[in-house]
């Protein structure tokens, strides 16, 4: 099983892009959202990469970060939700948007996908919210809302049931995107700013958490 592929980007179309390493050319399922992130032709460039092997096939899909390949993980352990359909929900939609999508249960932002319908999406939202409630972070009391110190412990009180709110739902969305409940803790805290809305602090979070630092 491949983590992910070094190489220089040799082609690139509409749906896929072929990465040279060693003289071998490795053909990647990447549609042209997530490929044109990664830079031009001739330069060098690092592909996260799932390989799909069926009976008849065997398939590369790629991301340009390891946050997108973590949230098809996810979305392929979903009964009825193949390679195809998850890696053309994460060719549309960011870690945190859908991350967002799952937890306010927001059918029509996933429906929105190519190829996705409603009862799709409705399974996606059940079964994911499903096992974030059998990985939920039950030593809640190490959310952290303010950390003045960065090399300080993340204990913290909270000012407001919104604030907690906001904050347990960041430390849901990552742990729903394959990050461990600790990690998830550690770099909601250090993302947290007053005033911060859901989406950012996701997105400010799963920076953290996939650089590993948190000051």
């Amino acid at each position: 099983m491949y983590s992910y592929i070094k190489g220089t980007l040799e082609e690139r179309d509409d749906l896929t892009i072929t990465v040279e390493n060693g003289g071998i050319g490795y053909l990647i399922n990447m549609p042209f959202a997530l490929s044109s992130e990664l830079g031009h032709l001739g330069s060098e460039v690092k592909v996260y990469v799932y390989q799909s092997v069926k009976e008849d096939d065997i398939s590369l899909f790629g991301f340009n970060t390891r946050d997108s390949k973590d949230m098809f993980l996810r979305l392929i352990t979903v009964n009825g939700v193949g390679p195809k359909v998850a890696h053309s929900i994460c060719s549309q939609l960011s870690p945190e948007k859908f991350a967002m999508a799952v937890i306010s249960g927001n059918v029509a932002s996933l429906t929105q996908v190519k190829g996705l319908g409603k009862k799709g999406a409705e399974r996606i939202i059940v079964d994911l919210k499903d096992k974030m409630k059998e990985e939920s972070i039950s030593d809640r009391g190490r959310s952290v809302a303010v950390v003045e110190d960065p090399s300080s412990s993340v204990d913290y009180t909270v000012s407001s049931e919104a604030d907690m709110s906001v904050i347990r739902d960041a430390e849901d969305a990552l742990v729903m995107l394959g990050y461990k409940p600790e990690t998830a803790v550690e770099a909601v805290a250090h993302s947290y700013e007053d005033g911060i809305v859901l989406e950012d602090l996701i997105k400010k979070s799963l920076k953290a958490a996939s650089g590993g630092k948190f000051a």
